[in-house]
């Protein structure tokens, strides 16, 4: 980080600024969240007049994640150092024991893949968005507010302001349009920045993966005892295999200070084409056997949630910014998500905070607006895109995701030869899905999520003898306790084609809807008209989660409610 001094804020408006009157302050951060949070700090710290604006009624409400937040030894920044206390305040569990879970029907094979989880991470904790993302904007707020900006919560920014073709600042719902000279978009997967600046062109449904999430209650002492852990230790499971069906992806739980993060993602063209349910997939991780040694008897779901993530191998922008505008976390598609490595938070921390520091950088030298290109130069400089975006995964993916290769690969590994190799490899797998090397190539098919660790566990697991007798909430209890605040008279999506053709996988796919469920948030129907039938699509935004699926299976206009409104996540 540079300690030049800040250049005073008014000459650098008369300087860079615009002819307009608006309100302008030198950076605008659009979004309280870690990647939000690191750039605001950064800035704050090197006297920048930073204003943050929020669209939750507080930080972490609109948020959600699944969630383990990681320090990595190679990166330059971790949140912990921008925010002292943050491992004591706003974290759940630190994660000391890591595992993968290969299921086929009843049977399981189980590998100890902790040496994966160490591998480069220097510290890695269970975290729960709401406390977490609180926790931030407090010390964020009282940062900026020295610099004269602060936190500006309950208000949505829902566009750039351009002139003369240029960006120059934001506009708002609630407020008049600020200008200012650097704007950093924290504000999401569905980041309305992104799309408006034309940096966010993800529309096909293999670019993403959708998360769902229930937090379920249990006490600090049957976490210890049921998952042999101390009180300040934490564990993480991941599983996958035949337990979804042909869906590609898996699911995980992680343990937290008095609840469990159990949840399920999945590669969201897979989840479309075969036209699964997410809550069912939910269901078939909850229900399953193995989950019954550290469920027990009782079983209390807080939250349900959910959440699109991108790609980072195919989508993260190797540009990220435009103008005065920068893309950090989600919003650049700088989420990691590769096998069993899921890094989503520690990337956009350190986004955010090379962000504000090439901005301070390109301050100190009297060209404000050449830091999205410093920018862009660090993420490289320093590794980041190479972690989002690794070489090996390229060059195995060009010929390993070919149909005709991936079919041969899965026929190979069912058939006796293929059984006969994974019997003789026995427990070197352990070994081999420990090394990073490894991970870092796999190919986005069925192969790795489906058929490998089926016949795994049917040629080296064991049968679960535990009962499980968890019953879930169905989907509309799941709805409806869920928090909402309405927008009556302003619905935040409408469906441009209610054709079944167009919109029909909304139905399926949207985490709160389903096929013959008639309260969610999309519906199908058999409607008569003049002596032919058509099968039509409705929509009803009121138990909407705003993960933002249906913006790509269906042909919908998609934006965020304004700020404050919509769904209100308490655990997150």
């Amino acid at each position: 980080m540079t300690d030049q001094a800040p250049l005073d804020a008014a000459t650098d408006h008369e300087q860079y600024g615009t002819a307009t009157d608006h309100e302008h302050y030198e950076a605008v951060v659009v979004g309280a969240g870690p990647g939000g949070a690191a750039a605001a700090a950064t800035l704050a710290r090197n006297g920048v007049e930073t204003l943050v604006l929020e669209r939750g009624t507080e930080a972490g409400s609109k948020n959600v994640s699944g969630g383990l937040i990681y320090a990595e030894e190679s990166a330059p920044y971790t949140i912990d150092e921008l925010f002292p206390g943050f491992r004591e305040h706003a974290t759940e569990r630190p994660v000391t024991d890591y595992y993968i879970h290969n299921v086929a029907g009843d049977t399981v094979k189980t590998f100890d893949i902790t040496d994966l989880h160490e591998h480069d991470t220097e510290w890695c904790d269970a975290v729960l968005r709401r406390p977490m993302d609180s926790w931030l904007e407090d010390r964020v707020h009282e940062m900026t507010r020295e610099t004269g900006g602060g936190v500006l919560t309950g208000v949505r920014v829902n566009g750039l302001l351009r002139e003369n073709g240029r960006i120059v600042g934001v506009t708002c719902d609630e407020l008049d349009p600020i200008t200012a000279d650097l704007i950093v978009a924290a504000d999401g997967v569905n980041s309305e920045l992104a799309r408006d600046a034309g940096l966010m062109d993800w529309e096909e449904p293999d670019e993403w993966f959708q998360g769902v999430k229930a937090v379920v209650d249990m006490e600090p002492d049957a976490i210890d005892e049921r998952f042999d852990i101390g009180p300040d230790e934490g564990a993480a499971h991941l599983f996958s295999g035949d337990l979804f069906e042909d869906v590609r992806g898996g699911g995980f739980l992680y343990t937290n200070e008095e609840s469990l993060s159990i949840g399920t993602v999945f590669h969201l063209d897979s989840l479309a084409a075969e036209e699964a349910e997410p809550h069912e997939l939910l269901d078939s991780l909850l229900t399953h056997p193995l989950l019954g040694q550290w469920l027990g008897d009782e079983y209390h779901e807080r939250e349900y949630s959910a959440k699109l993530v991108p790609d980072s191998k195919k989508v993260a922008s190797t540009s990220p910014h435009r103008d005065r505008l920068v893309l950090v976390g989600d919003a650049g598609g700088q989420m990691q998500a590769q096998g069993p490595i899921i890094k989503g938070m520690n990337h956009a921390v350190t986004a955010g905070a090379l962000a504000a520091e090439a901005f301070v950088e390109a301050r100190s030298r009297g060209d404000p607006h050449s830091a999205g290109e410093r920018y862009e130069k660090r993420l490289q400089d320093e590794g980041v895109m190479k972690k989002l975006r690794p070489p090996r995964y390229r060059a195995v993916s060009a010929l390993g995701e070919q149909d005709a290769v991936a079919d041969l690969t899965d026929r190979v590994l069912e058939s006796s030869v293929g059984r006969a190799a994974v019997r003789a490899l026995g427990g070197n797998l352990e070994r081999l899905y420990s090394s990073p090397y490894l991970v870092s190539m796999i190919p986005d098919t069925k192969t790795p999520y489906v058929t490998l660790p089926t016949v795994i566990a049917e040629e080296l697991g064991e049968p679960v003898e535990t009962r499980n007798d968890v019953e879930p909430p169905d989907l509309a209890d799941r709805i409806g306790e869920l928090t909402y605040d309405t927008d009556v008279g302003n619905p935040h999506i409408e469906l441009l084609d209610n054709s079944y053709e167009a919109s029909g996988t909304a139905v399926t796919a949207c985490p709160v809807s389903a096929a013959d469920f008639g309260g969610g948030c999309y519906r199908d129907e058999e409607v008569k008209t003049n002596g032919s039938t058509e099968r039509l699509v409705s929509l009803d935004t009121q138990p909407c989660v705003e993960c933002g699926t249906c913006a790509v299976v269906a042909d919908t206009d998609w934006e965020h409610p304004r700020g404050g409104k919509g769904v209100e996540f308490r655990e997150g």
